[in-house]
């Protein structure tokens, strides 16, 4: 029975309601000896919390979409088959445009958020050459099956969930494709086809997004084969002009760094609520030594460039939760490096989907001014194929975030 399924959810229900009803038909009712009739009502109360907290739980799984299935949640899932040293650029020498095309098979995806708007296909990848074998997502904007833009490439946005965090999470909870699809058709958002990977990719461990030779080469999979895969399987833009990368809390952290580490595979991120130093987070691999922390965290990365990457970041955050990290990136930030700051006020909420939610739109529109790509195409209102309209800017507005946009020179001043 599926973890986040609904057979398990209505089972947890049932009971929830039979845990209920049993202290009150048989609280007074039990037979034997007083320790026996102690035994069985504590066993009825043990029930009844245990039916209960597991059912919370279930409910604020599904609405968070913090683990996928048994496997996540219980820490036996290994999606690493092998973690060879592949060096300072992750390819372990491999010239990757001799490397031959990848054919995927893919499916309909299942699950919250996974059939709306066209609905988002998901297919099994082996990593060529990180050694990653897991689920990519993908989901295709309104124009790629209009005949009109049958000849038109893409431009990609790889989106990264928390940790923990499912891979369809940006589906479901975010609600990502049925806020952007209309403001697509319309032309004020690029069509951007929107990748989601998996990013937990070890039992109990948070990666980083690092590669780390004999355990995980997260960077190598999330960077290097699932966009080769999108490439090779979609009319997808070419990287890097043609990528971005997204995240909240530990994925806006892997967007953040792998802009910045690799100006030649994407031009763009967006982080929510993301941090610096990977040691922020106690399960990440990448903050067990100072050498893995320095090599993961993009305030370094950036402090110590000597050429400053021609990459865009949109930073939004609150006071201690991404925004003091945010403001550090811009301090040290060069031309051709940019940094939109966003400042979120805690009466916004907190470190929840809730915040990060609303900020899609916004994000998606910051993307579409930054990137440089073809420009926005608008579709005609119920048309099935037809020629490309001029793309229309109305109701947005630079780096515009529904909370507000303030950047108080007051808060902290720590990377």
């Amino acid at each position: 029975m599926s973890l986040t399924g609904t057979p398990f959810l209505y089972t947890l229900i049932a009971l929830c309601a039979v845990a209920v009803a049993l202290p009150l038909i048989l609280w007074s009712r039990v037979r034997g000896p007083k320790v026996l009739r102690t035994a069985a009502r504590m066993l009825m109360l043990l029930f009844a919390q245990g039916t209960a907290v597991a059912l919370v739980f279930t409910l604020v799984n599904n609405s968070n979409q913090l683990y996928d299935n048994w496997g996540d949640l219980l820490g036996t899932s290994d999606h690493v088959h092998e973690a060879a040293d592949l060096g300072a650029t992750g390819t372990g020498g491999i010239a990757l445009e001799k490397l031959p095309k990848v054919r995927q098979a893919f499916t309909p995806g299942k699950g919250p958020g996974m059939r709306a708007e066209g609905g988002v296909l998901v297919t099994q990848l082996k990593g060529r050459v990180s050694g990653v074998h897991a689920e990519v997502n993908v989901w295709l904007p309104p124009q790629y099956r209009d005949p009109a833009y049958r000849n038109h490439k893409f431009p990609v946005v790889e989106v990264l969930p928390g940790y923990p965090g499912s891979s369809k999470a940006w589906y479901g909870t975010m609600d990502a494709p049925q806020q952007l699809a209309p403001l697509m058709r319309s032309g004020q958002i690029e069509p951007f086809i929107i990748v989601s990977p998996r990013t937990t990719l070890l039992p109990g461990r948070d990666t980083g997004c690092a590669n780390i030779p004999g355990k995980v080469n997260a960077d190598s999979w999330l960077s290097i084969d699932v966009p080769k895969m999108v490439m090779d399987n979609f009319r997808a833009q070419a990287a890097p002009d043609g990528w971005a990368v997204a995240g909240y809390s530990a994925g806006a952290h892997c967007a953040a760094k792998l802009a910045v580490a690799h100006p030649d595979r994407y031009r763009a991120a967006v982080s929510m609520s993301g941090y610096n130093d990977p040691v922020a987070v106690p399960q990440s691999l990448a903050g067990r030594s100072p050498a893995l922390r320095a090599a993961n965290n993009p305030y370094v990365l950036l402090k110590k460039s000597r050429v400053p990457p021609r990459v865009a970041l949109y930073l939004s955050g609150q006071p201690k939760d991404g925004y003091e990290a945010a403001m550090a990136l811009r301090r040290v930030a060069k031309a051709p490096t940019t940094v939109d700051v966003v400042f979120i006020p805690k009466s916004a909420g907190g470190h929840t989907m809730a915040l990060w939610k609303p900020q899609v739109v916004p994000a998606f529109r910051w993307l579409t001014e930054v990137m440089d790509t073809q420009p926005p195409v608008r579709m005609a209102p119920g048309s099935g194929g037809t020629t490309p309209l001029a793309p229309s800017t109305a109701g947005s507005r630079h780096a515009e975030l529904a909370s507000g946009t303030a950047s108080p020179a007051a808060a902290a001043r720590t990377p």
